[in-house]
């Protein structure tokens, strides 16, 4: 049976709204991914640069201290209690020795990527996670804001970079699912 909406080989035929295309699919708003990535890195870099210099997180002592925080009956406010249960394991595994400077790095990492438009989609995914993360221990703050920015930037992973080195990397380096299409002088001479 076919169908109007189904492909030939599988792939769903129905179009996107112009809204979208012009979003996630046109450079026209490059300028606006630009933005909302030099938001995330002004907030990322000094994050993770303040935790790089900062010997209690380097030691893994200030991540202990938030989990113990987070999963405490009286003082946190976790809601999922599968959430308590996975951080109590990481306190009782030891994992903070080298989560800490594992979540300075990261940070740092992030804001960089994002700053400089490189591998934007994978820099807003992995600050997502964090983001994610920090809202299920508890903490609002900023990282629900930051959450929607990076996932606005997950959505526009081929033109957020634009204004960046995305705009050479992509094409050079290719995605997972297709070999890059720019060929180098010794392949088309």
């Amino acid at each position: 049976m076919k169908s109007d909406i189904v492909g030939e080989r599988g792939e769903i035929l129905i179009r996107d709204p112009k809204i979208a295309i012009v979003l996630f699919q046109t450079i026209r708003v490059a300028w606006l991914w630009l933005i909302i990535r030099l938001i995330l890195a002004s907030t990322w870099i000094p994050a993770g640069w303040g935790k790089l210099h900062n010997p209690a997180w380097m030691s893994g002592q200030a991540i202990e201290g938030f989990w113990a925080n987070a999963v405490s009956v009286d003082t946190g406010s976790i809601t999922y209690e599968w959430y308590r249960t996975f951080l109590q394991f990481m306190i009782d595994a030891g994992w903070a020795s080298w989560f800490g400077p594992l979540m300075a790095y990261a940070e740092t990492t992030i804001g960089i990527l994002l700053l400089l438009g490189a591998f934007t989609g994978i820099a807003a995914f992995a600050g997502g996670v964090l983001n994610l993360n920090f809202m299920l221990a508890g903490v609002a703050s900023s990282n629900p804001i930051m959450f929607l920015f990076s996932i606005l930037l997950i959505l526009a992973w081929k033109v957020a970079g634009w204004y960046g080195l995305d705009r050479w990397l992509l094409p050079r380096l290719g995605t997972p699912w297709t070999r890059s299409s720019v060929k180098s002088a010794d392949e088309s001479g």
